[in-house]
Formats: structure tokens, C-alpha cells, sequence
């Protein structure tokens, strides 16, 4: 009987190991089969995708794509998170201005497994005089507290630190976030930065309460206005620059004025981004730390809270927004956030209701409590891909800043208007490729479903609009505007524009293409009407007259194309289509007006549908 060794692993052992050589041969031979025709470096170079910040992910990473030694758990340069142990602190956003009905939810949220709360206060949140009622009930020195007041965080932070002492809480015990963050309410408004109260309450913090930090470093303004990841995080250190400089020369030590500091990022469905971006944006800010003279201490390890990206959120088919929150919520606690935020999938629509709180809190318990993630720190430290892309984020992200502080750093960048033309030419390239549908939004470029109900919320208070600040943008924003084109229509006329899907051949020809077809035109609100199942010359025109439709779209394979595309497009125009597609690759085909194929600009075409319709914006 032949007995195994210790570690049982050796079947096979004897087989020699594979190379990368091999493995690209093999690649060759795959796409050879697909038309392509490389070999070599070439041939891995067609499977790797582009990234923003002229970033690419390659098909495959092994042990020579080397980075830089990323440390352990809790030591700088902090890569592998601030902090030796995983695990995160989950804190829900509150925005509903009514001080009842925030403390109902607030209290409820923390009885079902919330850690700490995020209250906007001032403006469209409560009033700053409705905070005690709003709190009312919640244990101070238990559930830490963050504000989000804007111009009325210094009133906000008063009342806050006289409730602690209203309520008994040590001063020693109070923990959260005053939240005052000067440059980010500049980038939001447009307005000058006043510094004043951020450095007057981050004062007060240092020396009177220990737990509690004064300033946010919030990246979101950034993020939704359209900036890449490398863009996110080049402000973000720009701004914790700027600030150390303001709190140190107000008469902070370094290494207390870091200890002020909370940085806030945007975590996206995109994991492994989301993944590298944190644990670059520690590499990063830990090196700001020791350049400006932080001492051998912990002062540069940056605490950060990661909130679900608002950017990727949907309002038509609204649930996958769930699923989008949940990769989300897994990219930031793998990547060591150590708050996280997961808005809820009615977010967009109005206010949340109790549901979608629920679910919204039940993400990070799930992951926390089932997944087991936060009993491991750092578990995608070691992956070759992750740390490649932290390392080159961190590079993409440096040079950014380094531009920003070249231009007079990040006060002066935003008033000279530098960062707001570098996001919005990120952002003009990737509403490019929405509009292409290379970059996908399930429910809404793809598979959209047009007899979806509604889902009804209470309206949220309407935000002051700042004509100075950067835009909010969503990735949604352009089919949001052609499907509200069909919903108008439909309800002046009780029903949607219609397209006919003259499906050319058997089954086996046609199908894909009418499932192409179907889809791209329903991302625009147009419904397509593909009965019967075929048709020819001859039955085409009855066809298009019994199906409402105002236009046509051919769908079959390239050689039906060449055989009848010309007559049953002939027929077509003669029962009144104002216009005829084609769904395949641009060619020579008589009577007709435009092509359809994968990478077409989508939302050019649907307008235009949409507009010889007579389907008014």
C-alpha cells in the first residue's frame, strides 16, 4: 500500500509545470478560431482590457508582474490595511429632514446591527435644532455619530458636543466625526473654502476629546462628478494635504493634525478597482504622512470611509442595485475600509423606505457575519492582479496630485477650474462608452424591461443648486432621458413607440440578432413587436401594418441580408415605414436608412428614433 506524504498533494507531481509560452500558444489558438490571427505578446495583448487612467488588465498575472513589498496588517506603508485585524464599522446615512421619523429609523437601524450613524444635518437633512429629537433615545458613547452639515457644520458640531454633555457622555468617550471638510464644499458649491471652523473645532477635538475627529476628506464630490479612480484619489490627498498645511499652521503638530483627519471614498461595482483604490489611497497618504514629518507613530495610517458609489445606481430596475451595493459593500471591506456605507437600492428615487434600510444594513451583516470576511485581514493581499493595479493606481493617482500641486495645490485647482476640466474629460470618454454600451448597466442599456412597474418613493427634499460646483452625474443618465421621452408618450398616448422586427429566415438565422435588436431598442423606451416569427417579401408589409410600429429593423444573418433585404426593405417602405434598420455590420443594401451592430452609439441612434417618431423630449 503506498502511503501518501504529510501533505497529501503530490498527485500529478511528476508532470512537468506549464509555461507562459505554452499558455500563449494556446491563446493563439483560440483566437484563431475567432478570426484573429497574433501570436506571441500580441496575442495576450487582444484579451486585456482597457481601464481608465490608462490602466489595462491583462488575461493573466503571475509571479513576475512584482510589486512593491506591501507590509503587514496595521505597520506602514499600511497597504495591507491601518488596522492588524479585519472587520468594519457599518454606518447607515440619514437624510430624512423630519427629527421623528430619523429617530425612528436611526434607532431601528442600530437595534439590527448598524455600529454608527451619518446624520446630514442643515439644508435638506434635519435642522441643526432638531438633532437632540433626532438622537433622542441613542446611546452617545456607544454609537459613534457623523455629521454632514455643509455651511452649518460649525452650529451642528456645538449642538452635537452639548447633547454629549447634556447626556453624561465622557469626553473621552465620544467618538465619530465633526465633519467639517471645507475644500469639499467648495468643490460642491463653487464657493471659497472657510477654513476657520475646521480649524477651531479640529482644536477642540485634540485637546478636549480624544476619540472624536473634526475634519472629513470627503472624495465623493469628485467621484460623482465623474472622476476616474486615480482622479478620486489625487484630490482626496491634494485635500488632506491642504489640510494638514491649515491645521499645522494654526498650531497642530503633524501627527495631531492627521489624527483629525477621515478620509471618504467611493466603493463601485467594480471590486477589484474599488479593492486596489483603498488599499492605494493608504500606501499613498502613509508616504504624505512621513514626507511632512509625521513621527514613527500610527499618525499615518489613514481611516477611511468607503460609501457605494451614487455614479453606478440605477432608477429603472432598481433591485440590481442591490447586487451592485453588494459588490460594492465585499470591494471595500476586502480592501480595508474602515467604515462602510451601503446606500440603499431606492437611493435615487426619493427617501428610503424601511426596506431598503433593511437590506441596505443586512449587506454588511451578511459579509461581516456569514461571509466571514472580517476574519481576515486583508484577504486579497497576495493576489498578483491586486497588487499590480494598487501599485499602478498608486503611481496614476501620485501624478495627479503632484499636477495639483503644481497648479498651487487643491484650493487653487479647483478655483482655476483645472480639476473640473480634467473630470469632465474623463467623464465625456466614458459616456462614450455608455452610449456604446462597452460599459454596461444591467436593467438599463441591458435588459431593460419596459412593462416594469414603477417603484413609488417619497420625494427627497430637492437640493439647492449651485451653478459654481462640480455636476452630479449618473451613468444612467442619458437612457434615463429617452426612456422618460417613451413614458411621456405613453401616457399621452397609452402606448409606447414601436418598432417592427422583421426577422428574415429560420429561427437559427435570426435569432440572435432579434434578441440584439429587441434589446438595444427597448434601452430607449421603444418597444419592438416581432410577431409573426418570420417574414418575406410578401407578408412583411401586412405585418408592419398590424403591428403599430412607425419604423423597421431587419434581423436575420449577412446571407439573407444578401438575398432579400433589398425587396422585404422595398416592402416595408411601401407600408409606410418612415425609416429601416438593419441589425448587423454597415453594408450595401438598398432601401436601407441605418445599421444597428454591437459598439454603434446607441443613445444617438435611439434619439434619433425617438425624434422621427415624433416622440418629443
Amino acid at each position: 500500500m503506498t502511503v501518501l506524504p504529510d501533505d497529501g498533494l503530490t498527485l500529478a507531481a511528476e508532470f512537468p509545470d506549464a509555461t507562459h509560452e505554452q499558455w500563449q500558444r494556446l491563446v493563439e489558438g483560440v483566437l484563431r478560431k475567432s478570426g484573429k490571427d497574433v501570436s506571441g505578446a500580441a496575442a495576450e495583448e487582444a484579451l486585456a482590457t482597457a481601464l481608465d487612467d490608462g490602466l489595462v488588465a491583462s488575461p493573466l498575472y503571475t509571479a513576475r508582474d512584482s510589486a512593491p513589498d506591501a507590509g503587514y496588517p496595521g505597520f506602514a506603508p499600511y497597504v495591507r490595511g491601518s488596522r492588524p485585524v479585519g472587520g468594519w464599522d457599518v454606518r447607515q446615512r440619514h437624510e430624512r429632514p423630519e427629527p421623528a421619523r430619523t429617530n425612528e429609523a436611526l434607532l431601528a437601524d442600530l437595534e439590527n446591527g448598524v455600529t454608527s450613524v451619518w446624520l446630514a444635518v442643515g439644508g435638506t437633512g434635519i435642522a441643526v435644532t432638531g438633532l437632540a429629537q433626532a438622537l433622542d433615545g441613542v446611546y452617545l458613547d456607544l454609537a459613534p455619530v457623523v455629521l454632514d452639515a455643509g455651511d452649518e457644520t460649525g452650529a451642528a458640531a456645538r449642538e452635537l458636543l452639548r447633547l454629549y454633555d447634556e447626556r453624561g457622555v465622557a469626553r473621552d468617550a465620544a467618538r465619530g466625526n465633526l465633519g467639517a471638510d471645507p475644500l469639499g464644499l467648495a468643490a460642491r458649491t463653487g464657493r471659497p473654502a472657510d477654513t476657520d471652523t475646521a480649524v477651531e473645532l479640529a482644536g477642540l477635538c485634540h485637546e478636549e476629546y480624544p476619540g472624536l475627529r473634526a475634519l472629513t476628506v470627503d472624495a465623493l464630490p469628485y467621484h460623482e462628478a465623474g472622476a476616474s479612480a486615480a482622479q478620486e484619489l489625487g484630490v482626496s490627498l491634494a485635500t488632506g494635504v491642504a489640510s494638514l498645511r491649515t491645521l499645522t499652521a494654526a498650531g497642530l503638530t503633524v501627527e495631531a493634525a492627521c489624527r483629525q483627519l477621515e478620509f471618504r471614498y467611493a466603493a463601485t461595482a467594480d471590486q477589484f478597482l474599488t479593492v486596489a483604490k483603498l488599499r492605494a489611497a493608504r500606501r499613498l497618504w502613509a508616504r504624505v504622512a512621513e514626507v511632512s514629518g509625521a513621527g514613527a507613530g500610527d499618525a499615518g495610517a489613514q481611516r477611511q470611509h468607503a460609501v457605494t458609489s451614487s455614479v453606478m445606481m440605477t432608477r429603472r430596475d432598481p433591485y440590481v442595485n442591490m447586487l451592485r451595493t453588494t459588490i460594492a459593500c465585499l470591494g471595500a471591506g476586502v480592501g480595508g475600509a474602515d467604515a462602510v456605507t451601503v446606500l440603499p437600492f431606492d437611493h435615487e428615487l426619493g427617501l428610503p423606505d424601511a426596506f431598503a434600510r433593511r437590506i441596505a444594513r443586512n449587506t454588511s451583516s451578511i459579509l461581516l457575519e456569514e461571509s466571514h470576511l472580517g476574519r481576515v485581514a486583508d484577504p486579497a493581499g497576495g493576489s498578483w492582479y491586486v497588487e499590480r493595479l494598487t501599485d499602478e493606481l498608486a503611481h496614476r493617482a501620485w501624478a495627479f496630485f503632484q499636477e495639483l500641486e503644481r497648479a498651487g495645490g487643491q484650493e487653487e485647482a479647483l478655483r482655476s477650474g483645472l480639476i473640473g476640466d480634467r473630470i469632465a474629460a474623463t467623464w465625456q470618454e466614458r459616456k462614450r462608452r455608455l452610449a456604446k454600451r462597452r460599459e454596461p448597466v444591467t436593467g438599463v442599456s441591458e435588459f431593460p424591461h419596459l412593462a416594469e412597474k414603477p417603484v413609488e418613493r417619497e420625494p427627497a427634499p430637492e437640493a439647492p443648486r449651485h451653478d459654481g460646483g462640480l455636476p452630479r452625474v449618473r451613468r444612467d443618465e442619458d437612457y434615463e432621458a429617452l426612456r422618460a421621452r417613451s413614458d411621456a408618450h405613453l401616457a399621452d398616448t397609452g402606448a409606447r413607440p414601436r418598432v417592427f422586427l422583421a426577422a428574415l429566415g429560420p429561427a437559427s438565422a435570426h435569432t440572435a440578432r432579434v434578441a440584439f435588436a429587441s434589446n438595444l431598442f427597448q434601452a430607449g423606451g421603444v418597444e419592438p413587436v416581432h410577431d409573426p416569427v418570420t417574414v418575406d417579401a410578401a407578408t412583411a408589409a401586412d405585418a408592419f401594418a398590424r403591428s403599430g410600429a412607425s419604423v423597421a429593423c431587419l434581423c436575420s444573418s449577412d446571407a439573407l441580408y444578401e438575398e432579400h433585404a433589398e425587396e422585404v426593405a422595398k416592402a416595408l417602405r411601401a407600408a409606410g415605414a418612415q425609416q429601416v434598420f438593419l441589425a448587423g455590420r454597415p453594408g450595401e443594401h438598398p432601401g436601407v436608412d441605418a445599421y444597428v451592430f454591437a459598439g454603434c452609439d446607441a443613445v444617438s441612434v435611439l434619439s434619433s428614433v425617438l425624434d422621427r417618431m415624433g416622440v418629443t423630449p
